[in-house]
């Protein structure tokens, strides 16, 4: 899932998400504000149509949320991999 970062100034983080879909970013959006080091997470979707959606960190203080974000994509990625068919 390609990404462009609009965004990375320590608390905050805000990138677009290339061909990105609700299911997705709906998982991600939970799984960061399930953690406690998050103080806000959400992703914006303007025109369906013409617009890629954008998912939003804001971290505590003291807590990067590129690092935040790197933690959640590497848990789902081992939750994944471990799926057996």
């Amino acid at each position: 899932m390609p990404v462009k970062v609009l965004k990375n100034e320590g608390r905050e983080l805000r990138i677009r998400v290339l061909d990105g879909n609700h299911t997705a970013l709906q998982m991600f959006r939970s799984r960061l504000n399930d953690r406690d080091d998050v103080e806000y997470a959400n992703y914006f979707q303007n025109h369906p149509d013409l617009d890629d959606p954008e998912l939003y960190v804001r971290s505590i203080k003291g807590k990067k949320a590129d690092k935040i974000l790197k933690d959640i994509c590497s848990e789902i990625a081992k939750e994944l991999s471990s799926i057996k068919l």
